[in-house]
């Protein structure tokens, strides 16, 4: 309290030496004790009230309306810096929640990375594109010792953390099945269960999952209410949706999944997606299920990962391009 009633006594005799002389030299005089003021936490309103008890000492009552209007002032300035302290913490918050959230993408990139595996008269390619930092979608691969391949896509309806672990849980769930050994079906009854058991009732996960046999060439495939991918035929040149049927997984404890086959020749093509793909908007339009086969189909001829690639640029170069959810495309070519 001394100190302050120093810093008043002081702050009045350089203001009362500005205004009798009009020398500039006192203004510096100001600025240098209000550089002290800042090393010692002395707040804006203290420097008007410090001012106003000044003014009072020099000149009394005849500078009463200017008083009232500091007076307004002051009222203006405490409640400025409450705002500006809660604001400056926030903004500190939501920098250590983006730091946050980046370890934790970083992290479920590492826990869900799955690499392309080589199969013998197949060209794959995967792109995944997050919306925002946390991915909601998920793919994986799966090369059984009998060469056969297992390719699994899905996309939890809810996002963020959650989303990320619940995607981290279905991976590891996966890795516990003894692959070889079930069917399409059998994997998405058996994750059904574990999504039941673990996750909120209010989080669903939509799953495709299927194997390729490179000796018979069959695909068979089941579905857990996702977006339906399409098989390209090259001899006639269409695309043809999968007629798919499955509850999303996690609704109902028992539920089982019709399982489908057909049989995929040379230069046939599987597309698999998530719905990111098929709602991307441009401006304050979506972009139509036909224009993404077209796209798909004008990059047929590159190999199967530029061709992924090539898609999800074309799209993204278009002017008011904007995706509204995560981009997954997978492309598996029959190349032989």
């Amino acid at each position: 309290m001394h100190k302050i009633k120093s810093d008043g006594q002081a702050y009045k005799k350089i203001l009362q030496q500005y205004l009798e002389s009009d020398n500039k030299c006192y203004l510096e005089e100001a600025k240098q004790m209000s550089i002290s003021f800042v090393s010692r936490n002395i707040y804006p309103e203290e420097i008007v009230r410090i001012h106003m008890e000044a003014i009072d000492a020099l000149y009394g009552d005849v500078f009463n309306d200017y008083r009232r209007s500091l007076e307004f002032l002051l009222e203006a300035l405490i409640a400025y810096r409450v705002a500006n302290e809660e604001y400056e913490k926030l903004k500190l918050e939501q920098i250590e929640l983006r730091s946050e959230i980046q370890v934790a993408a970083n992290m479920q990139k590492t826990l869900l990375a799955t690499e392309i595996p080589n199969i013998e008269g197949l060209d794959i390619g995967a792109i995944s594109v997050p919306f925002h930092q946390m991915n909601g979608d998920y793919y994986h691969f799966i090369k059984a010792e009998n060469g056969a391949l297992g390719v699994a896509i899905a996309d939890v309806i809810g996002k963020g953390v959650p989303a990320a672990l619940s995607m981290s849980m279905i991976k590891y769930a996966m890795d516990s099945f003894y692959e070889e050994a079930m069917s399409p079906s059998g994997i998405l009854r058996n994750l059904n269960r574990v999504v039941e058991r673990n996750v909120a009732s209010n989080m669903f996960i939509t799953m495709f999952y299927g194997q390729f046999f490179p000796k018979s060439s069959i695909f068979r495939f089941a579905s857990a209410g996702h977006e339906p991918g399409f098989l390209y035929r090259a001899k006639d040149k269409s695309f043809v949706e999968f007629d798919t049927k499955g509850l999303v997984l996690g609704v109902l404890k028992h539920t089982n999944y019709p399982q489908y086959e057909i049989e995929i020749k040379k230069d046939d093509m599987i597309v698999l997606l998530t719905d990111g793909v098929t709602e991307c908007r441009r401006g304050e339009r979506f972009i139509k299920r036909e224009e993404v086969i077209e796209v798909i189909e004008m990059y047929a001829h590159l190999p199967a990962q530029k061709h992924v690639e090539h898609v999800y640029m074309h799209f993204n170069q278009l002017d008011d391009f904007k995706l509204k959810d995560d981009f997954t495309l997978i492309i598996i070519k029959k190349v032989v």
